[in-house]
């Protein structure tokens, strides 16, 4: 099995509902294993105005190639009703492949590592949660280092989690 991790969002609808279900959905997908999950974060969104986003990471030992893991993470998407017509727009569900062991990828329809994530504190800083000594491969530093260069002053964790 292949360690990976993942960023989850969601700023429409109940956000923390959706986002515990799908923990679950994921946990019980065949070939997945939910190894961790951070805690919960309230963000700013990025672009347009939209309401904040509640975002965290979890970290899969997977039984599937990244482009498997990809079509999983979407078709999860696709089952919280995620609509895709432009980018940076509000959503019930965002799922992210962020990291997939050590691999570099680039392809049409896949970048691992997630193309973003170094800028990212809502992505950085649940995943320093839960992996802080990941090593991203580009860089090939540790989660924990990076989430040192981006501002996290609009992380804030959720009470309650």
């Amino acid at each position: 099995m292949t360690s990976s991790a993942i960023a989850l969002g969601s700023n429409l609808g109940d956000t923390l509902a959706i986002l515990e279900a799908a923990i679950e959905v994921l946990a019980q997908t065949p070939g997945i294993v939910l190894q961790a999950k951070s805690s919960w974060y309230r963000t700013k969104a990025v672009g347009p105005p939209q309401p904040d986003y509640i975002n965290g990471t979890a970290i899969l030992k997977v039984e599937m190639v990244p482009e498997q893991l990809l079509e999983t993470l979407l078709n999860i998407e696709n089952q919280f009703g995620r609509v895709r017509r432009e980018r940076w727009e509000p959503r019930t569900l965002d799922l992210d492949l962020l990291l997939y062991d050590r691999l570099i990828l680039q392809t049409p329809k896949l970048q691992v590592p997630h193309p973003r994530m170094q800028q990212r504190a809502f992505v950085l800083v649940p995943l320093a949660e839960i992996a802080s000594d990941w090593v991203e491969p580009i860089s090939g530093r540790r989660i924990k280092e990076l989430v040192k260069d981006v501002d996290c002053t609009e992380v804030q964790l959720l009470v309650g989690n």
